[in-house]
């Protein structure tokens, strides 16, 4: 398969350098002044910019010069452009101009190790850690590699929709603990880590951003996020720094980091190196060790994507040099020549580090230019590894530049920097790339999920987010390369029990069942998100917990895993929440409604202005609507606002209708109307398309017969759920809007007739859903998915309903 690859990398590099044939000139004057940049607003400078379009706006400042002035507020800061001038800055200049702002911000979370000391310090200490990232020690470290990667890569199902980047960062953190530390982290802590970094990160730079460091100190969201985000790194650490595990194997194997370190003494004093000192540096391992290598790892399987004939080649030689079922060794990883010319080819296009700064304690000159003492110097790893003078289409990924050695020893290319702050960890980390790359293209064969590529987000390292496959297993990969990978055929399951009021069960397409520990943990997982985020008080969630609610996710999207899985539940638990406070006044109340309801509506729309009478159910509703449209088409994002929109409408909508006591007289049609949208049915038939990992063909979303069959689906489920609603909600205070207690209403009829119509009208939508999937199917065979995921709803409802305690009775659980 042929990817349209201009089209591609069009998308996600429309923002870097603009091409220039030749370096700019060079000034023959000496000590001259670095030319400021223009656009410079009063009281912010160029910050508005660089926030903006990091990329962009430090790529276009190298036709100005090799250094430019920029204004960061009331500071002022020089940008080194020109390639050979910041390999000096890191290597001549090294000890005049140690780390800057940007570094400096990390001290909270890093303490000075390795990553921040400087001079003598940074000697001694990088002197003692040597020896962890000996070539001894690598042969080691590859079979940690190799078997972390073979064990996490094994427990992926085949059509599985992977969330690239989440995956890889939890793949090197796993690897970076159990090489270094020995150890093995909890689920918790992982996942834990893995929510923290991006509040790390993000924190790094807006503070490196103020105007003056109090600021770091002011109680803003942005600062709580980091510091939270630094109480989270250190739990993880402590727990790996003092695994039983790691220490029985620094005793029987050599020795982990923690015990290199504590082994250690300082060479100053000859004491040993306290215990702060050791998380130090095992905090520095897991901050940089991580999310750079996991980052580099989703770049580099998108550009695979991007490029199958790279792949092939790569594997060709992955099969020649390294067999399938070997352990990787330091010699076969000498002879992937073509592999290693690959990994560097992504490290140049997609180098992780954004921007970087030392600071001048002296006056320097860098070429011509005199810098003076106190001045924040700043450079981008990205902008000098994509500038065209350096670089023949710099844009485009060729790893055949780096094949003879073309691109080894270039000044330009500083992917893990240069002089005495080098990276440590460099040998490590391009094992690390080639070992897991090679057990996860040995194993699968990802194939590209519509709409759902890379994109470049950038703080302090430039991310690749939203990339999502569907995952192959190699040894099909010559039958699945002539498929539709959209496409995905129906495995039978056995049926759920039959539902009680219906007498039907419906016929439902599902994997392998899914491990009950699984749904389980989701289930926990919902628990800690609903306290978090204040919706329940600890002391309510047995009873909450009680209703099941993943038992019905389960039922109804049975091929959800990881964070599907999770964002399925926490939609439906807080969907739960907010119907629950209808219960309450605001169900009686228009005006309490529309003051819950509308900001969230609104924030479907980005506005982050409005409050609610109660904050935290908009604030999580936030966080979900960010999940639920992340990565999203734009066709996808207005179809779920949208329903979304006329869902949560119905709520001051019903309250309208209980305040003038007009829900009496509703009518059966308004009624359904009502309820149709009220369910939340028609948002979760989007989510189908998330769970796939595409949206259904464009086609099939305008025939009207889908609409019917979508309408069909949300009133089957809302059918069967008055059902068993019935006797709660015929005992409570206020007017319920329940199709049962309608028509015993408009038609005079007892409780059993009205039971039984809606049981006759439940069989005739499923009768007419099957004639429609089957017409549908016909003429839009690559949506079968969709049409299948529709029945698998309602079964879902069926199942989940008939043992919930969610309608529960005391003392009686009705039919």
């Amino acid at each position: 398969m042929v990817l349209p690859t201009t089209a591609l990398l069009a998308e996600t590099r429309k923002r870097i350098v603009p091409p220039r044939s030749t370096p700019p000139p060079v000034p023959t004057v000496r000590a001259a002044v670095p030319p400021l940049a223009p656009g410079a607003l009063p009281g912010l400078g160029h910050a508005a910019a660089l926030l903006r379009d990091p990329l962009g706006s430090l790529g276009s400042l190298a036709r100005l010069g090799g250094v430019v002035r920029i204004r960061l507020g009331p500071r002022t800061v020089c940008v080194v452009t020109d390639a050979r001038l910041v390999h000096t800055l890191l290597v001549a200049l090294a000890h005049d101009c140690p780390r800057g702002a940007v570094q400096d911000t990390l001290k909270t979370a890093f303490g000075d190790g390795l990553l921040m000391s400087e001079g003598q310090a940074h000697r001694d200490r990088r002197r003692i850690i040597q020896p962890a990232f000996g070539p001894d020690r690598m042969a080691g470290y590859l079979a940690v590699m190799h078997q972390v990667t073979e064990e996490r890569a094994g427990r992926w199902q085949p059509g599985q929709v992977l969330d690239v980047a989440k995956e890889m960062n939890h793949l090197a953190l796993e690897i970076v603990t159990r090489s270094l530390f020995g150890a093995r982290l909890s689920e918790d802590a992982t996942l834990a880590f893995h929510r923290a970094l991006p509040d790390l990160v993000k924190g790094q730079i807006v503070q490196s951003l103020y105007p003056h460091p109090a600021f770091a100190r002011l109680p803003l969201p942005v600062n709580r996020r980091f510091d939270a985000a630094v109480r989270v790194l250190n739990r993880v650490v402590d727990q790996a720094v003092n695994s039983r595990a790691g220490k029985a194997r620094s005793e029987c194997h050599g020795g982990t980091l923690p015990a290199l370190l504590r082994a250690a003494r300082d060479q100053g004093t000859g004491r040993p190196l306290t215990e702060a000192d050791v998380r130090s540096e095992a905090i520095t391992m897991f901050g940089a060790g991580t999310e750079t290598v996991s980052t580099t790892l989703t770049w580099l399987l998108d550009e695979l994507l991007r490029h199958p004939e790279v792949e092939s080649r790569l594997l060709a030689e992955l099969d020649e040099h390294l067999p399938a079922g070997t352990t990787p060794t330091p010699e076969a990883l000498s002879r992937l020549t073509y592999t290693r010319s690959v990994t560097q080819e992504v490290v140049r296009l997609h180098a992780p580090n954004a921007f970087l700064m030392r600071t001048a304690q002296v006056p320097v000159d860098l070429g011509p230019y005199r810098i003076p003492v106190g001045t924040e110097l700043l450079y981008s790893l990205t902008a000098l590894h994509r500038d065209p003078v350096r670089y023949d289409e710099p844009l485009s990924f060729r790893p055949e530049r780096w094949q003879d050695g073309g691109g080894l020893g270039r000044p330009s290319f500083l992917p893990f920097g240069a002089g005495k702050h080098k990276c440590i960890g460099e040998s490590f980390a391009w094992a690390e790339l080639t070992v897991a790359a090679a057990a996860i293209l040995r194993r699968w064969r990802p194939v590209a999920v519509p709409g759902a590529r890379a994109r470049e987000v950038v703080w302090t390292t430039v991310q690749a987010q939203g990339l999502r496959v569907r995952l192959a297993p190699r040894t099909e990969a010559a039958g699945a390369a002539t498929a539709d990978p959209t496409e995905e055929g129906p495995v039978d399951r056995p049926l759920p029990a039959g539902c009680p009021f219906t007498g039907t069960a419906a016929t439902t397409a599902a994997p392998t069942p899914r491990p009950p520990a699984e749904l389980r943990a989701a289930a926990d997982r919902h628990a800690d998100w609903t306290v978090h985020h204040g919706l329940l008080a600890p002391a309510e969630l047995p009873g909450y917990r009680a209703y099941a609610l993943h038992e019905l996710i389960g039922h109804a999207f049975p091929r959800a895993r990881g964070t599907e899985l999770d964002l399925l539940v926490d939609m439906l638990g807080w969907f739960t929440v907010l119907d629950d406070r209808f219960d309450g006044s605001p169900g009686r109340r228009p005006g309490e409604a529309h003051a819950l309801v509308d900001p969230l509506i609104s924030a479907l729309d980005g506005d982050t202005r409005q409050s609610t009478p109660d904050d935290r159910l908009l604030t999580a509703w936030r966080e979900l609507w960010h999940r639920q449209s992340e990565s999203a088409s734009p066709a996808w994002r207005a179809r779920a606002a949208r329903e979304w929109r006329a869902c949560l409408a119905t709520f001051p909508a019903e309250a309208e209708h209980r305040a003038r006591g007009t829900v009496p007289a509703l009518g059966l049609a308004d009624t359904m109307r009502l309820r149709r949208h009220g369910s939340c049915l028609y948002p979760f038939m989007n989510i189908l398309e998330r769970v796939h990992g595409a949206d259904a063909p464009a086609a099939l979303h305008a025939e009207p017969a889908l609409h019917r069959l979508r309408a069909n689906t949300a009133d089957a489920a809302t059918l069967i759920n008055d059902l068993y609603s019935l006797e709660r909600e015929e005992r409570q205070s206020a007017a319920a809007f329940n199709t049962v207690l309608t028509l015993q209403r408009i038609r005079g009829c007892t409780r059993s007739r009205a039971v039984r119509a809606v049981r006759a009208r439940v069989t005739r939508l499923r009768q007419e859903n099957e004639e429609l999937r089957r017409d549908l199917g016909r003429r839009h065979p690559t949506g079968r998915w969709y049409l299948d995921g529709t029945r698998e709803l309602v079964a879902g409802v069926q199942a989940w309903t008939s043992t919930s305690d969610r309608y529960l009775v005391p003392g009686d659980r009705g039919h």
